[in-house]
């Protein structure tokens, strides 16, 4: 794996709290069939800084990242302007292309993106094949990568067809406790002396800090990669497939999408914790990102809230004792 040095990003092993915005992130990883995460929130609290660290703890690098005005050209990729002038035509592999060499895809502010943009974006991230059609170039691309946009609701929403689309949602919200923002200030800073350290000292040798949480970065990522590797092994009992289908019926649903996406997190929750196989616990873990973004309330433009009724309410349907969040 590269040694980034100079690329200043908080160790994901390191980042505090965000336990939803994590496990999404390494559900979508462990199947990529999941289709991407689309993760909810206002400025400050994280988002990014998440995304970034999970990419350079699986990749080694940063992620690629699509920029609001992008064209289709510049994601599907085209022919050279420049040199299709002189006559002697030069094909542009576009983002979609790099993701897959990099690994994930990054969209900040994803509901400020085209609608058609995002299309695409999502038709190869659900497929695996990007289609080219262009002036004298048609042929299909076979692509891996993750997906995640992130989006402040402030700023408007997504159309529920594209909500739809994106397989996990989280809400992130600001950390009203005061130990955990003492911790997130506490690494935060720790992290900045790191960086000061790193630029000033002319050795080769990282600081112990860096050392000691790339180490835990490492051990991490390959538990995600064994975890991936043993997706199709565990066992999906008839009993779970049939709560994911109760629960989206319940949460009144529409398509079929959400029951999908649903068995698939939860049997990657399952891999992730070594299981052999999916247990309605796992289920009830992921519901929230499968569910929230699917209801009657996201297709009317409003705001999407999970809230501890709606937990209560999961537990109700799979026959479990509710385990609430606090406020």
């Amino acid at each position: 794996m590269s040694q980034p040095s100079t690329i200043q990003v908080l160790p994901y092993t390191r980042i505090v709290g965000q336990r939803e915005l994590k496990l999404a992130l390494e559900l979508a990883y462990i199947a990529p069939r999941i289709g991407g995460v689309l993760i909810s929130g206002q400025r400050g609290t994280g988002k990014s800084t998440a995304v970034r660290a999970f990419a350079q703890m699986m990749h080694g690098q940063l992620p690629v990242t699509l920029p609001i005005n992008a064209t289709e050209d510049r994601v599907v990729g085209g022919w050279k302007i420049d040199e299709l002038m002189k006559g002697k035509p030069e094909w542009q592999d576009g983002l979609l292309v790099e993701a897959d060499r990099k690994g994930l895809l990054y969209v900040d502010e994803v509901n400020l993106l085209d609608d058609h943009i995002v299309n695409i974006i999502l038709d190869v991230t659900s497929t695996g094949v990007l289609v080219i059609q262009r002036e004298g170039k048609s042929e299909e691309v076979s692509l891996a990568f993750t997906l995640v946009g992130t989006m402040n609701p402030e700023e408007g929403g997504l159309r529920p067809q594209l909500l739809d689309r994106f397989g996990l949602m989280v809400g992130v919200t600001t950390e009203t406790e005061l130990d955990q923002r003492r911790e997130i200030l506490n690494t935060v800073l720790a992290f900045d002396e790191v960086w000061s350290e790193l630029r000033d000292r002319s050795s080769d040798s990282l600081p112990k800090l860096l050392t000691k949480a790339r180490a835990e970065d490492e051990a991490y990522k390959q538990k995600l990669v064994k975890a991936k590797e043993k997706f199709y092994e565990v066992k999906l009992p008839a009993a779970v497939v049939e709560s994911c289908v109760k629960l989206t019926k319940e949460f009144q649903v529409q398509g079929n999408r959400g029951d999908y996406v649903m068995a698939l997190a939860a049997r990657a929750y399952a891999a992730l914790q070594g299981k052999k196989q999916v247990t309605l616990d796992h289920v009830r873990a992921v519901a929230a990102m499968a569910l929230q973004h699917r209801r009657p309330e996201s297709s009317q433009g409003n705001e999407v809230i999970w809230t501890n009724a709606d937990s209560e309410q999961v537990a109700s349907v799979l026959g479990l004792e509710p385990v609430l969040k606090d406020g």
